[in-house]
C-alpha cells in the first residue's frame, strides 16, 4: 500500500464500500464473492467489482477504486501488480464464525430506532460518520421488505459501542426522539417483555375462566330459584317399587321432569315441572300410597331444596355424559335415569354446554447490497439490491456500515 494520505469524501466512501464487501461480516455469507476468489487464490477482476451495485453508483472508474484502496488506512485489501485485480490480504484471514465471535459482535452493537421510514443507508451512514467507527450497519425491515425505522450497528469494541450508546447527540436524529440500547441490552429487554407478555395473557386466561365460572354459577342458581317449590322426597319401604310407579302414581296430576331413585332404595326425590304440593295434593296427599306401600312424603324447602337441585344437576350431567361418551358421541336411545321420552308426560332433560339447563329455562435484516457479474439469462432487477442478471445468494447480506 501507498503512505497513508488524506482521502477525499468520494474516496472515503468507495474505500468503505469494496472493504465492506470483502469484511467480517458480509463475506462469510457472500456466496458469490466466495466462488470468484476461489478461482484465483483469492483475487478479483475490477470489472467484476464494478458490476456490484452499490459501488457502481460511487463510480465506474477502475483507477478511482485504486487510489481510494491505496490510501486507506484498514490495510484489509492488497492490489496486484498490474493493478487489474484486488484481495483480502492473506495476512487478514477471517475470524471463525463460533459463538464466542457472535458473542463479541453482539457486545460490541447497538440497537437503534427512531428513523424515518424513508431514510436511507447513506443518511444513516453519514450521520454516523463522526460518532465512532462502524464496522457494518443492518436496516431491520419488516414482513413487506421496508425499512421498520430500526437497526442493528456493529462498532470495532464493546467499548466503542457503549461511548456510542452514552452519547448525548445520539439520542436524536432529524427531529426524532431515538431509542439507543447495547444490543444484548436490547435482546434482554425484549425478553422480558415476551415473558411479561405471556404472564398477562395467563392472568388474562385465568380472570375469563373465573368469570365465566361466576357466570354459569350465577346462572345456575338463578335455574335453581326457577325450581323452587318443585321437589318432593319420599321414604319407606320401596324394596318393589320403580321409578316407573311414580311416573303412574302422579300422570294424571303434574309432570314429572326428573326422577332421582334406585330401585331397592329407601329413599328417593321427584322434580316436577310445577308445585310438587300440588302435585302430592291432587295425587292423595300425604296418606298417598305407593303399590299399597305406606310412603312418608316431604316437599323440600331452603338449603335442603337447592343442594338437593345441584345433586340432580350434577346427576343428570353424569348421566348425559355417559349417554354421550358410550354412544359416539350421540345420546342414542337411553332411557337414563329420568326414564323414557314420551311416556306419561317424561322427556330427557336438555343441556347447555358444562352447565345443565332443564326445559322450562331461557335460553368470543440485512439486504444485499452488491450485484454480480452478468449471465446470460436476463432477469428483472430484484429487491436486494442485485442486478438483474446477477444470480442471488442464498442468504440474505447485510448492508455496509463501515
Amino acid at each position: 500500500m501507498a503512505e497513508e494520505q488524506d482521502m477525499s469524501p468520494l474516496e472515503k466512501k468507495v474505500a468503505d464500500q469494496i472493504e465492506y464487501y470483502f469484511g467480517d461480516h458480509n463475506l462469510p455469507r457472500d456466496k458469490f464473492l466466495k466462488e470468484q476468489m476461489q478461482l484465483d487464490d483469492g483475487w478479483i477482476n475490477l470489472e467484476t467489482m464494478l458490476k456490484f451495485n452499490r459501488l457502481k453508483s460511487l463510480t465506474s472508474d477502475a483507477a478511482v477504486i485504486i487510489k481510494s484502496l491505496q490510501k486507506s488506512k484498514t490495510g484489509l485489501l492488497e492490489i496486484s501488480e498490474d493493478q487489474t485485480k484486488i484481495r483480502r490480504c492473506p495476512s487478514k484471514p477471517l475470524p471463525e464464525h463460533d459463538e464466542e465471535y457472535k458473542d463479541t459482535v453482539k457486545h460490541k452493537s447497538i440497537y437503534m430506532k427512531g428513523f424515518p421510514l424513508d431514510t436511507t443507508l447513506d443518511e444513516i451512514k453519514e450521520w454516523l460518520a463522526d460518532k465512532g467507527t462502524v464496522e457494518n450497519i443492518q436496516m431491520r425491515k419488516g414482513p413487506q421488505k421496508t425499512f421498520k425505522g430500526s437497526i442493528f450497528a456493529v462498532f470495532e469494541s464493546e467499548d466503542a459501542a457503549k461511548a456510542f450508546a452514552a452519547r448525548d447527540d445520539v439520542k436524536q436524529f432529524k427531529e426524532n426522539d431515538m431509542i439507543v440500547l447495547l444490543k444484548h441490552d436490547y435482546f434482554a429487554k425484549k425478553a422480558e417483555e415476551r415473558k411479561q407478555s405471556r404472564a398477562e395473557a395467563k392472568a388474562k386466561a385465568r380472570s375469563e375462566k373465573e368469570e365465566h365460572q361466576k357466570q354459569a354459577e350465577e346462572e345456575e342458581m338463578k335455574s335453581l330459584d326457577d325450581q323452587r317449590g318443585c321437589l318432593l322426597k319420599f321414604s319407606g319401604d320401596l324394596s318393589q317399587v320403580s321409578r316407573e310407579d311414580f311416573h303412574e302414581l302422579f300422570s294424571e296430576h303434574a309432570q314429572i321432569k326428573w326422577i332421582d331413585f334406585t330401585r331397592g332404595a329407601k329413599e328417593g326425590t321427584i322434580l316436577f315441572r310445577s308445585s310438587a304440593k300440588e302435585a302430592l295434593e291432587g295425587a292423595g296427599g300425604a296418606e298417598l300410597k305407593v303399590k299399597d306401600k305406606e310412603v312418608q312424603w316431604e316437599v323440600l324447602e331452603g338449603d335442603v331444596e337447592m343442594e338437593t337441585m345441584k345433586k340432580i344437576i350434577e346427576s343428570q350431567q353424569e348421566s348425559f355424559n355417559k349417554r354421550k361418551g358410550g354412544r359416539g358421541g350421540h345420546r342414542g336411545r337411553g332411557r337414563g335415569r329420568g326414564g323414557r321420552k314420551d311416556r306419561g308426560g317424561r322427556d330427557h332433560v336438555k343441556f347447555q354446554g358444562k352447565k345443565t339447563k332443564f326445559d322450562s329455562d331461557d335460553e368470543d435484516g440485512g439486504e444485499g447490497d452488491h450485484a454480480e457479474p452478468t449471465v446470460p439469462k436476463k432477469r428483472a432487477l430484484e429487491s436486494n439490491g442485485r442486478e438483474a442478471d446477477a444470480p442471488a445468494s442464498k442468504q440474505a447480506k447485510e448492508e455496509n456500515g463501515s
